[in-house]
């Protein structure tokens, strides 16, 4: 037995985040309170399999108490819930740092997020930002933690009422667990639900009851243990046994998510290397989806003992899929260096991301609508795949839904947009942009309106990359329509009254001819317009180089220099440039010419090159027009 009375109790404040974090959790109101019975759970099972690996190469750690196992005990009369694991326990300074502060990434979001959520949308957030153990204070007044480490010869308590501070202090050996932790909640008055082993029973079975350690669930004092989870590994069973219900359930549990999974995909692959794949897609979008360094969470087990997440299972481009692969092909003590260099798993990476996408495409075919619901929470990281992974290229392309000029408000595959081509149409149109209503609105597209040409409305970043990395899609090339010239000329105009033609009058060709040597310094080429059929100009990208969406955000992530000048295409049946092209006034023409860079750059979402010469220019004309 260790003397912890000599050691004195230690007294620490949260971190920051983590006191103002816990004040949510207890002041806010939530419509499903049980989120954090499954949460511990979680974190038990998570302890077990743990002590599971650490044992593989160190035995002893078991002692005589090989079985995992969790055990919840009710205890009505001190209204009181604990829950027990024999897991891996943790140490002093493990304790500090697991229950003290909160080290991963997301939490700020987190708090935004929950201090913005309605009533009932909490418990959706709790598990998406790894903070679940502090969902405990949303039923308790006070936790203690007391926990000792496999093989250790120390244990410690860890004591909070959740109100900005938590003592640590060294216990009895008499006092702790023989290993693992044990979590003690004095629950509030309103949560003594929570004592009845109706309820609780109800809540694992919902929740937690496919979690690979067996869960026992006893009455104090008296009460005898009852087995309420039998610790069965879901995706050992076979796919037809399994309902709807359980894999949501196991889905929650494995992901940390608390919404339905749009997608399961569970199979078993036979062959020169055998493994079970169980992999779900979430339906609403992860917090952490767009973070830069986001890696996959699928979790690799050998022969059912969980060896880690950061196997990098799927490509990048499919890092909201979550779930795990059980494989007998690699040794226990597989070593970090060992999973990132094994032929076994570079094998199970290709198999699982095939069958994932297959799966997907699948989706496409049968449920539209359900695929368009995905579509829209995941489509932008899956076009990431284009531009990365060549060898999918193609399947990726077939798999992607665009908006378009002819869509509204549906989504059209590239296969829809080359079937409706036009028969002079050479090229698969697209313009990148920031903000669909923006690219609808731009100039550009006027010409191919015009001749009922379908253009791709593409507003996510990754747009602007894979359609230089994707040279065709079945054998037609993909054309910036902001980029060298537009080709519109081999399309006739649906409005068959129109000029067939943008050939400008002598006047305006003096006129652009004027413009061209006035802009020298800021345009590289002026000239006449087949895009524009209403506004008077606008700014093209020259042939060879970056369009213009993919220039500014080279800039901006300053990859890029300098841009190259853009040119000035003026629509010659612009009343407003027939009208400027035959005044004789030289320094009307001048501002002219300046202003209507300047339109140029407004209208493709930029500002005036230079804000106080744009507003004397605007100041000149305003003038002579009242005088006129």
């Amino acid at each position: 037995m260790s003397d912890a009375s000599e050691k004195p109790v230690e007294n620490h404040v949260f971190e920051a985040d983590v006191a103002r974090l816990l004040h949510l959790m207890v002041h806010s109101v939530y419509s499903d309170k049980d989120v954090f019975l499954r949460e511990l759970i979680s974190n038990a099972a998570d302890a077990c399999e743990k002590l599971r690996y650490e044992a593989i190469s160190a035995p002893e750690l078991l002692g005589s108490d090989p079985s995992p196992r969790i055990t919840l005990s009710l205890d009505a009369a001190e209204n009181r819930l604990i829950v027990d694991d024999n897991g891996i326990g943790m140490s002093r300074d493990e304790m500090i740092e697991a229950l003290g502060t909160i080290a991963r990434s997301g939490t700020r979001a987190f708090m935004e997020r929950i201090e913005a959520a309605k009533a009932g949308d909490g418990a959706q957030l709790i598990g998406q930002f790894g903070v679940g153990f502090y969902s405990a204070f949303m039923v308790a007044s006070r936790v203690d933690v007391v926990s000792r480490r496999a093989g250790s010869e120390h244990a410690w308590r860890w004591s909070s009422d959740g109100r900005g501070s938590y003592t640590v202090e060294a216990v009895d050996l008499a006092d702790a667990p023989a290993r693992g932790t044990r979590i003690t909640l004095q629950l509030m008055d309103d949560a003594k639900s929570y004592t009845s082993k109706w309820s609780v029973e109800r809540i694992v079975k919902e929740q937690s009851g496919h979690v690979p350690v067996p869960i026992d669930l006893i009455e104090l004092p008296d009460g005898e243990p009852s087995r309420i989870g039998d610790g069965t590994a879901l995706w050992t069973r076979p796919r037809n046994e399994i309902t709807k219900e359980e894999y949501a359930d196991f889905y929650r549990s494995v992901a940390g998510h608390y919404d339905e999974p749009s997608l399961t995909v569970h199979f078993r692959a036979e062959g020169r290397h055998e493994y079970t794949g169980l992999a779900f897609v979430p339906t609403a979008k992860p917090y952490d989806l767009f973070d830069p360094t986001g890696k996959g969470r699928m979790k690799l087990y050998v022969k059912r003992v969980f060896i880690t997440d950061d196997a990098e299972l799927l490509p990048r481009y499919l890092r909201f899929v979550r779930g795990l692969v059980d494989t007998s092909d690699l040794p226990l003590n597989v070593s970090r260096e060992m999973i990132q260099e094994s032929p076994i798993l570079t094998a199970i990476r290709k198999g699982l991301t095939n069958r994932v996408l297959t799966a997907i495409e699948k989706l496409a075919e049968s449920d539209k609508d359900a695929f368009a619901k995905l579509w829209d929470a995941f489509g932008p990281v899956i076009k990431e795949g284009i531009y990365d992974d060549f060898e999918r290229r193609a399947q990726l392309m077939a798999l992607a839904r665009f908006r378009t000029t002819a869509s509204g408000d549906a989504h059209r595959s590239l296969a829809d947009y080359v079937k409706d081509m036009k028969d002079a149409q050479a090229a698969i149109y697209y313009m990148t942009g920031s903000n669909l209503e923006q690219l609808q609105a731009s100039p550009q597209l006027e010409g191919f309106r015009a001749r009922g040409i379908e253009v791709l409305l593409l507003t996510d970043s990754i747009d602007s990359f894979w359609v230089t990395a994707a040279p065709d899609f079945e054998g037609k090339p993909f054309k910036s329509v902001t980029q060298g010239t537009s080709d519109l000329a081999q399309v006739p105009k649906l409005d068959a009254k129109e000029t067939p033609d943008a050939e400008a009058s002598a006047t305006v060709k003096d006129f652009i001819s004027f413009a061209k040597t006035t802009l020298a310094d800021a345009v590289s080429d002026v000239r006449a317009s087949d895009r524009l059929t209403e506004s008077a100009v606008c700014l093209v990208a020259p042939e060879h180089g970056p369009d213009r969406q993919l220039e500014k955000m080279l800039q901006g992530a300053g990859r890029l220099d300098s841009a190259a000048k853009p040119i000035l295409e003026i629509n010659p049946d612009n009343g407003l440039i027939a009208a400027v092209a035959a005044s004789t006034n030289e320094a009307f023409r001048v501002d002219a010419v300046n202003l209507l860079l300047d339109q140029a750059r407004i209208l493709d979402g930029d500002r005036p090159a230079d804000p106080r010469a744009f507003a004397e220019r605007l100041s000149r004309l305003f003038s002579q027009a009242l005088k006129g």
